[in-house]
């Protein structure tokens, strides 16, 4: 056989029993949730920023950058929503390399994913407990999400995974915001029949049983940009991309047309230095267009203690160790630049 059957994955009641989120946090989330879900649904017109490491890496880095991002909330709170961006599980184009803390908690050790599901939990409670803020991860395998289910402020489908059938119907079934990337091609038509089926109610299997959804409403487009092998990256956040995309989603009749946009990947083309322009940018073109205005809800942003990348094991305390991020306090700045134009 192919298949070598190592160990049997706990389930998620199980996972859920032995590291359970306390009543107290699990209130502090529901409040936040629901400041979220006002941005999606038009009755707050705060902005979303949804910022933190490429991939978290390492628990202590990932809260200690947490804990910083609350101190920023305090002060932008009138006007930007930050959501932590807490990715556990990393898409790999060849499928080869770290593909998150899911897989190995401990990057330098070999891949242990019964650890790596206690760890993100383990890691989302303690970020929660320490900020307040309920993080965003990326939903790289619907069958992981019952782990962190009750934690989650957000949600976001990868550009190589939107087209797929399970992540849609699985984001069909969820209560908070989730986000479909258009895919690498840039065709926006896959992403918006992606957001069209997670909005839609449906019959399927889920986590050993068979479920019914009712559809979500909060479902919605991100913008990251497209790759071409000829000519290489397209970006997709410019006033003309803006707009274009807007008028294709509302020929769709979709509930609450939100874009939120990717400042990285193929909009940046990897160069993480580009991110507080492209940001600025974005948030300048808001205010030539009242629809821009009133869809375009926010961006992200690839950001962690040290600027740069660095090899696994290079040792340097809360540096990414996939795609290179803004160090912290240039992130820092940005928010407080950002909040001056909104």
């Amino acid at each position: 056989m192919a298949f070598a059957f190592k160990n049997r994955i706990p389930s998620a009641d199980e996972v859920l029993a032995e590291i359970p989120l306390k009543k107290d946090l699990a209130q502090a989330k529901a409040k936040r949730d629901k400041e979220i879900r006002d941005v999606f649904e038009g009755k707050n017109d705060k902005f979303i920023l949804i910022i933190g490491p490429c991939s978290a890496d390492n628990a202590d880095a990932v809260c200690e950058y947490v804990s910083r991002l609350r101190k920023v909330q305090e002060k932008v709170q009138d006007k930007i929503l930050l959501i932590p961006r807490m990715y556990t599980n990393k898409p790999r184009t060849t499928g080869v390399g770290y593909k998150g803390m899911a897989h190995q908690p401990d990057p330098n050790e070999p891949p242990n994913i019964i650890a790596g599901i206690k760890a993100i939990r383990r890691m989302h409670i303690r970020a929660l407990e320490e900020s307040g803020l309920p993080a965003a991860d990326e939903m790289l395998y619907p069958g992981n999400s019952p782990f962190l289910a009750d934690l989650l402020g957000y949600v976001a489908v990868g550009a190589r995974s939107v087209e797929n059938q399970q992540h849609r119907l699985t984001a069909s079934g969820m209560d908070i915001p989730v986000g479909l990337k258009n895919p690498t091609s840039g065709d926006l038509s896959v992403m918006l029949n992606g957001i069209y089926a997670a909005q839609q109610p449906h019959v399927f299997i889920y986590s050993g049983w068979e479920v019914e959804t009712t559809g979500n409403p909060l479902a919605h487009a991100i913008l990251r940009g497209a790759s071409n092998p000829l000519i290489g990256n397209l970006p997709n956040y410019h006033y003309e991309d803006l707009i274009n995309t807007m008028e294709y989603y509302l020929e769709k009749k979709l509930a609450h047309p939100t874009i939120i946009v990717d400042t990285s990947h193929a909009n940046s083309g990897k160069k993480f230095e580009e991110q507080p322009r492209i940001a600025k940018e974005i948030l300048v073109n808001r205010n030539f267009s009242d629809l821009l205005k009133k869809s375009v809800k926010g961006i992200m942003l690839e950001s962690y203690l040290v600027e740069g990348t660095q090899k696994i094991g290079g040792g340097v305390f809360g540096k990414s160790i996939t795609d290179a991020c803004l160090g912290w306090d240039d992130s820092e700045k940005l928010i407080y630049e950002l909040a001056d134009l909104l």
